[in-house]
């Protein structure tokens, strides 16, 4: 499957990201969304990473799903979630599936 790269903005916090592209001759308009989560706010006492990232991913918005997760530091995580519709959009369009 094709990727789109999504840079993190240069401002801290939640960062809503329109994308019109045309697959196939479809216009179609993507949603994405980047939200640095800081671990000192991670809402479960645990040293595990992963487990963090597990109780964050559990607890988001329900019409967005994972896209990327990016480099942690060592105060937060860059993650990118794309909207759930628009990703069965695209992977209908780019299989030929309507």
């Amino acid at each position: 499957m094709a990727h789109i790269a999504i840079p993190i903005p240069t401002q801290l916090g939640k960062q809503d990201i329109e994308i019109e592209v045309t697959i196939n001759g479809q216009k179609q308009a993507l949603h994405y969304r980047v939200e640095l989560f800081y671990w000192e706010d991670c809402g479960i006492p645990t040293v595990d990473r992963a487990d963090c990232l597990r109780h964050i991913l559990s607890k988001y918005d329900q019409d967005w799903t994972l896209y990327y997760i990016g480099a942690p530091t060592d105060e937060f995580v860059p993650i990118t979630f794309v909207k759930k519709e628009d990703l069965i959009k695209q992977r209908q369009i780019l299989t030929g599936a309507n």
